[in-house]
């Protein structure tokens, strides 16, 4: 029985199969004219051997290269629907997003199962990945070949960096599902890494913290240059094309982020891995991969390969981009991502999928009770050293979330470091973390007040958090939220420090009764005369800890004004003490 798409477009009215035929026809005679010349090549042989009196197999024609070509537009498709989504998740003039990207986080089973396990409830935002589940039980790992814009980006730059090792074996085969079981074991007891390693958080925090950043910095660096240097006629042209971009692809603002080179990092080393072999991140290292590879090995799709009739023909275990078919021709369920190359290759046109519940071939798993006894200590160790860190004893007092930021704990266990609230973030205020949360806080969200601030009269972060680590608030409710408190740092503040007036901050706090006031003070000038200058004070009971004041302060380098996360809406205990003895 075939697979249920084929089946689906098997099935479909015959307008539909014509549209679908002539875009297919299209797309071959485009990128792959070989394969209508092997059609007719196949066609020719099979007359002349029936007229020789001779049956010969198919050579490989043009019915079998449909399903490769709807799978590419497929992939396509969804890659265009991931970057239009991405490109929504950006402030577009109002409180309110149309769309977000978090619609992929929450399909991703991987990051539901260890942000349940972590949070020790269930979470209604993750009910989609329920989806991603059914879709692997009844068609195996199709999500990895014909959805997921990871694996999408891997094949496209396959043609790039065409992969240098010949050898079709799997280099560790096992490590991506020690990378699940650690994962979700190390979640169950409070030490949150999944978030690193998951594909799609790699996939967005490269493009939202570095590519998406650096597009928009060269292009209106760019059509600058045009406007500035080059004649009229010429900007007629460009100036419409600028806008254009301004409107539909470019960021609202340009954003800057401290770690954006590792985040680019390691979404090209994803990217670069496949120059050693093919879909190497899925076949060696990704845990969602792993965590559906268990799925469609217990499935209803099944695959049977060739037989010993093939001889010494290696052609679809040589080909085969995830090394699901082995030598034997015998191919995995648990790999194999149904990308249909190989029943396009085979000569004989022997390889088929379809519904069975017979048993799969399982050749890939082999975890033994010592290393899934290794692994599992390592996940339940990691967290028990948390607690003699000395963050455990003195946190750090910069270290502000944004507003409406579960406590801490039940935050970090929730956070899958998808980098949604940093890119979406207004003022440019939030920005990954390195260590100031300890290593299982990593790449998780603070605010950087000297960077950007958070803008008042905006709850956009926790819209697009997909797990719920940031609660989505109303305005009235954002307004009151305290994350933080401002001081003043008497040594270097104009009015304290040298007489001279200044009220920057005090002008853009955005409370309504003014979190920060003035105090006329007499003292003594440079000079030896008296003087009244109006030195600024922190009233505690307004300031919310925005981080504007800090942002706009006129100093260079260090402010005069800093905020900690003293009497944050988390910790209302917490004391009002200023920060390394400034007061």
């Amino acid at each position: 029985m075939s697979p249920l798409i084929y089946g689906l477009f098997a099935r479909s009215p015959r307008y539909v199969e014509k549209i679908i035929l002539e875009i297919s026809t299209i797309y071959l005679r485009l990128f792959f004219p070989h394969a209508l010349i092997s059609n007719e090549n196949s066609h020719k042989s099979t007359d002349s051997g029936m007229m020789a009196g001779k049956r010969r197999k198919p050579q490989g024609g043009y019915g079998r290269w449909r399903i490769i070509v709807l799978r590419r537009i497929v992939q396509l498709l969804f890659l265009v629907v991931f970057l239009v989504l991405f490109i929504k998740t950006d402030y577009n003039g109002s409180d309110h997003l149309d769309a977000a990207v978090n619609l992929l986080f929450r399909l991703d089973p991987y990051l539901a199962a260890c942000v349940i396990l972590g949070a020790k409830t269930f979470i209604a935002l993750l009910l989609p990945s329920l989806v991603v589940i059914l879709l692997t039980f009844f068609l195996g790992r199709g999500f990895c070949g014909w959805f997921c814009p990871m694996g999408t980006l891997l094949d496209l730059c396959q043609k790039i960096l065409p992969a240098q090792n010949k050898k079709n074996i799997t280099h560790f085969p096992n490590l991506g599902f020690f990378l699940l079981i650690f994962a979700l074991i190390s979640s169950s007891f409070g030490f949150a890494v999944a978030g690193y390693i998951d594909p799609f958080s790699i996939l967005v925090r490269g493009l939202a913290q570095a590519l998406y950043p650096l597009t928009n910095s060269l292009t209106v660096g760019f059509f600058t240059f045009t406007y500035r240097e080059l004649p009229d006629f010429v900007n007629a042209f460009t100036e419409p094309v600028y806008d254009l971009l301004r409107a539909w692809v470019l960021p609202s603002s340009q954003k800057f982020f401290q770690l954006a080179y590792l985040s680019l990092f390691m979404l090209l080393g994803v990217l670069f891995l496949e120059a050693v072999q093919r879909r190497y991140f899925c076949r060696n290292f990704c845990p969602l991969g792993a965590m559906l590879a268990l799925i469609s090995r217990k499935g209803m799709l099944a695959g049977s390969g060739g037989n010993d009739d093939c001889h010494s023909c290696r052609i679809c275990s040589k080909g085969c981009r995830m090394g699901a078919i082995d030598h034997e021709r015998k191919i995995d369920m648990g790999v194999c991502n149904l990308c249909y190359e190989c029943v396009q290759k085979c000569p004989r046109d022997l390889i088929s999928f379809g519904f069975s519940s017979a048993a799969k071939t399982n050749s890939r798993v082999s975890l033994s009770r010592r290393k899934f006894i290794g692994v599992a200590f390592v996940g339940f160790l990691l967290p028990s050293v948390k607690g003699v860190q000395v963050l455990a004893k003195n946190p750090d007092p910069l270290l502000i979330r944004p507003p409406g930021a579960l406590e801490e704990k039940d935050f970090l266990q929730r956070c899958v470091r998808c980098a949604e609230c940093v890119q979406v973030c207004l003022g440019n205020a939030l920005q990954p973390s390195l260590f100031q949360a300890g290593i299982d806080g990593m790449l998780s969200p603070i605010l950087v007040a000297r960077t950007g601030y958070c803008e008042f009269n905006c709850t956009l972060c926790g819209q697009v958090c997909p797990t719920g680590a940031i609660r989505q608030l109303t305005m009235q409710e954002k307004w009151q939220l305290k994350i933080g408190h401002a001081w003043f740092d008497k040594n270097i503040c104009l009015p304290f420090a040298k007489g001279i007036p200044c009220m920057v901050c005090e002008e853009h706090c955005p409370t309504p009764n003014k979190a920060i006031r003035f105090r006329e003070v007499a003292m003594v000038g440079d000079y030896g005369q008296a003087i009244t200058v109006s030195q600024p004070y922190v009233v505690d009971e307004l300031c919310i800890g925005c981080g504007i004041c800090e942002n706009k302060c006129p100093l260079p380098g260090r402010s005069a004004i800093y905020v900690t996360n003293a009497g944050e809406h988390r910790h209302p205990d917490n004391s009002f003490t200023a920060y390394d003895g400034y007061n």
